[in-house]
Formats: C-alpha cells, structure tokens, sequence
C-alpha cells in the first residue's frame, strides 16, 4: 500500500512540476533549437528524463527549486540534437519574434528587423554565453537557477552574462545594427 502511496505522490508531484515549468522548458527548447516541431520533441524527452529521475531530485534538491534542474535537462538534450544534427541544415532563430500589439507598418518593420538582428547576435555567441542569455532573458532565469542550470558559481554567471550582453553590443554596433538607432 506504501508502495502506491508513493507512486500517487510522485505522479501528483510531476504533474504540478510538468503545470509550473512547462512553458519555461518549451521556450528554452524552441529558442535552443529554432523549430517548434523540434522543440515539442525535446520538451517531452525532458519531462519524460525528469520524471524517471523526480524522486532522485526531489531528495537531492533540499528544498530547492526543481527549474534549474529542468533546464539542465533541456540542456543536456539540446547538445545532444545539435550534434546528432550537426549536418543537417537548421531553422534560423528569427520567427521566434512575434509582435502582438499593432503597430504601423514602418515601425512594425523596423520592430521585426531590430529583433532579428538581436537574435542573429544571440545565435553567433560562444554556446555557454547563448544559454547564459537564453535562460535569463527568454524563460527570466535568476542567476542563482542559471549558475545551478550551467554548473557555475553565481559570481562566474554573472560574470558570464555581463561579458555575452557586451559581447552582443559589440557584435550589433560592429555590424551597424546597434539597438539604439
């Protein structure tokens, strides 16, 4: 009976983890990947690996935030499609910019160029600055969750997310597509 017990517990527990967390690990996927197909895939490969190993991380977690381990998990996956993948021509990150509040035609293409531009820089960056990024900006990752994600100190993500944004800066005002004009 303990045996059940258990079982209606960890499934109760997945499935508020799987409510909370769903959206973060589907964006993180789709902006690590660039296809929402590819995405959806790698979301349930993550929860199905989450939840496998949910008791483990639960007991390990020590009350901590489950995100981070998540993310880890996405991660993980995502270096993994890269290199199964790696001759295989891939999506460009620029649909992932939707504009949902109407906006005048030249400013709602200025909009969509400047996004893009952003997101080729994003792209171009060494992989660990790209996730450092991605975590904290697409799915709004702390630096605490990041540094658990990445397997860093906080002071070392900080440092991490300092350099990719002037690294970006630089890349954008290199290139003439600073955000500023």
């Amino acid at each position: 009976m303990a045996e059940v017990d258990e079982k209606a517990d960890l499934d109760r527990d997945f499935t508020e983890l799987y409510r909370t967390h769903l959206r973060d690990v589907y964006s993180y996927s789709y902006y690590r990947i660039g296809n929402h197909h590819d995405a959806e895939d790698l979301t349930e490969q993550t929860f199905l690996q989450a939840y496998r190993h949910l008791a483990r991380a639960r007991a390990e977690s020590n009350g901590r935030p489950l995100r981070p381990w998540l993310i880890r998990i996405a991660h993980n996956l995502a270096a993994n499609y890269h290199r199964d993948r790696s001759r295989r021509p891939q999506t460009h990150l620029e649909d992932a910019a939707v504009i949902s509040a109407p906006h005048e035609t030249e400013e709602l293409v200025a909009g969509r160029e400047q996004v893009a531009s952003v997101l080729r820089g994003v792209a171009s960056l060494p992989d660990d600055r790209r996730e450092a990024l991605i975590m904290r900006f697409a799915i709004g990752m702390d630096n605490r969750e990041i540094a658990r994600a990445l397997g860093r100190s906080e002071g070392a993500t900080k440092v991490l997310i300092h350099r990719a944004l002037r690294q970006l800066e630089g890349e954008l005002a290199e290139r003439g597509e600073g955000l500023d004009e």
